[in-house]
């Protein structure tokens, strides 16, 4: 018999995505999948329920979830929610798993076999499945927009006979798939744009978009890069050096846009309130690391806050923002992650524990915490 996917609606009020798009419940149909999205599920991402009825969905309540061999979301379900999954289920989301260990073991108890999309290995294969790149690359294109709205004033160098508006100044912190998407986009809209980073790759990259790259440029720096490709944190001298530098530059710019994260670690502080008050009236900060505690001092989750006069903006979620191209995205690298848990042939789930890919972002399975990074493997050797 066919396994059935169950499209859940978030319940989180700050959540607009959703975890299909039509063109992915099409291909999981067409996969001989049975596919059910809990009405109301696309309401956020202006997918109406009857373009999921028409792509071969069926309608269903979130009781719905208790039949489903996949349950398919944007975020963790919560603890009520899991309650009415049937045990052995697999749950496909962005987990959010640093730091919530109590969640995760409340997963493993109701026996469920849970991935968190965001541990998706960097390499070419999962390409297609990379969550964390398809949304911040959103998110960054979403910073300029929410920072040229606030800015009142014109980004681009407007030159006429009354007098010309010089173009808007952006520094960018963080040269990631964000950081470059945000500087990408300050410069289609005309902006003079700088960025800085601590990866030595990140200055070509920087450089290739038409921005100038700013950093100490030290032996620790030519070093600073993980061999997954994040960047690694950098020791209190370089960061002093740094932030020495990056102090100066601030107090030239209109617009700074912070993106700095560090997989299981709170964001690193980069722009404090002495930065803040050393740049003109009107001038705009977007935190994009907020909901991870922040880059900036002062930044307020969900909120627009006036520090030292500049306008820092906070707001949680911001590839939902534009949830309508980030819920497709989305659907795109769910999908794809799917396809390799199915059997073609018998139209049912066959997970290969050996799969790479289901090493990297197997939470929990068969009532237990299995990820290494999160307790699974302490407690294989603990059991020896």
């Amino acid at each position: 018999m066919a396994s059935t996917v169950f499209i859940a609606k978030e319940s989180d009020s700050d959540e607009t995505r959703v975890a299909a798009s039509v063109d992915s419940v099409k291909k999981m149909t067409a996969l001989g999948l049975n596919v059910v999205v809990q009405k109301g599920a696309g309401a956020g991402s202006k997918v109406p329920d009857e373009a999921f009825a028409e792509a071969g969905a069926k309608l269903g309540t979130a009781t719905g979830a208790k039949t489903a061999d996949v349950v398919l979301r944007v975020r963790r379900p919560t603890d009520a929610e899991i309650k009415g999954y049937k045990k052995g289920a697999v749950v496909i989301a962005i987990m959010d798993p640093y730091g919530n260990e109590k969640a995760l073991a409340a997963l493993a108890k109701a026996g469920l076999t849970c991935f968190a999309m965001e541990l998706m290995p960097r390499i070419t294969r999962a390409q297609v499945m990379d969550v964390l790149s398809s949304q911040a690359n959103l998110a960054g294109y979403q910073a300029v927009i929410d920072a040229s709205h606030e800015f009142e004033r014109a980004m681009p160098m407007m030159m006429t006979a009354a007098g010309t508006v010089p173009a808007a100044k952006v520094f960018v912190m963080g040269a990631g798939v964000a950081g470059l998407q945000a500087i990408a986009t300050a410069r289609r809209l005309g902006a003079v744009v700088s960025a800085t980073d601590v990866r030595p790759a990140a200055k070509e990259q920087v450089a290739s978009l038409g921005a100038k790259f700013i950093a100490v440029e030290d032996d620790e720096f030519k070093a600073a890069e993980t061999a997954g490709g994040y960047a690694k944190e950098m020791s209190k001298e370089y960061q002093a050096k740094q932030a020495e530098l990056v102090a100066d530059h601030i107090s030239k710019q209109d617009i700074v846009i912070t993106t700095a994260l560090i997989p299981g670690r709170p964001a690193p502080k980069l722009v404090s309130k002495a930065m803040l008050k050393t740049m003109k009236p009107g001038s705009i900060c977007v935190d994009l690391a907020v909901e991870r505690g922040g880059n900036v001092e002062g930044a307020k989750a969900g909120e627009i806050a006036d520090v030292e006069g500049v306008r820092v903006i906070g707001y949680n979620n911001v590839a939902g923002r534009i949830a309508a191209s980030a819920s497709q995205l989305y659907a795109k690298n769910l999908l794809s992650f799917l396809e390799t848990l199915i059997n073609k042939d018998e139209k049912t789930l066959a997970i290969d524990p050996e799969d790479e890919l289901v090493k990297a972002t197997m939470l929990t399975h068969d009532g237990k915490v299995v990820h290494p990074n999160f307790g699974g493997a302490d407690d294989a050797k603990g059991d020896a």
